[in-house]
């Protein structure tokens, strides 16, 4: 399970895996949550000084300034994004190693699980990216694009809990939570990418990126 399926039913689990956290993991679980935010805010600074230098190195090598801002804030962004979310999703369980991981395929079926909190944090796992990817990178500037991409890098994330036997469920729902809120965020930010192929196809070459 992408969010919230640390400790997990015992296996083998009897029909579609459980993924409501027992009532004694919430302690723990939400232990992890305010650690991650501790250090999310701590890096902060250290981030924007990061966009910063990289915004002012490709200003000096020639980049128009706005672009060079953009492009920088939004990679910058992209692996701040990332990064907690990787920890999110591959934080193990107490029996990692020592369980084969349980995998559910069937579309939908996971989902009358879910409690409230996993299926926000489902949604906004890829939110961010899915809000910059396409302000930055023209190949995924169009709702279809952005789905395939958040898709595929959910199901990446999935595939690696199954494979590093992590104590988690790998489920299709999470995937379908994830792309969805994915695509929302790039809907929200569709301004700022409508037309992005068509203005880097005009863009000077001693503009390009570097």
């Amino acid at each position: 399970m992408t969010v919230g399926l640390r400790g997990t039913a015992p296996h083998p689990v009897p029909g579609p895996p459980r993924t409501l956290l027992p009532d004694d993991a919430w302690h723990g679980y939400l232990a992890v949550y305010d650690h991650l935010a501790s250090v999310t805010i701590a890096v902060l600074p250290m981030v924007a000084l990061a966009a910063w230098v990289l915004a002012r190195r490709r200003r000096s090598a020639g980049v128009e300034p706005g672009w060079a801002t953009r492009t920088a804030v939004t990679e910058v962004g992209l692996v701040y994004a990332m990064l907690p979310a990787l920890w999110l999703t591959l934080d193990p369980g107490a029996r990692a190693g020592s369980v084969t991981g349980a995998v559910s395929l069937v579309p939908l079926q996971d989902l009358p699980h879910m409690g409230t909190f996993q299926v926000v944090g489902n949604l906004l796992l890829l939110a961010v990216p899915g809000f910059l990817a396409p302000l930055r990178f023209a190949v995924v500037a169009s709702l279809p694009r952005m789905l395939v991409a958040a898709a595929a890098v959910s199901a990446s994330i999935e595939t690696a809990q199954y494979v590093l036997q992590l104590d988690r469920v790998s489920s299709v729902d999470d995937v379908l939570l994830n792309t969805i809120g994915a695509g929302l965020a790039a809907l929200a930010s569709r301004r700022g990418w409508r037309g992005r192929r068509d203005r880097d196809l005009t863009r000077p070459r001693r503009a390009a990126v570097v």
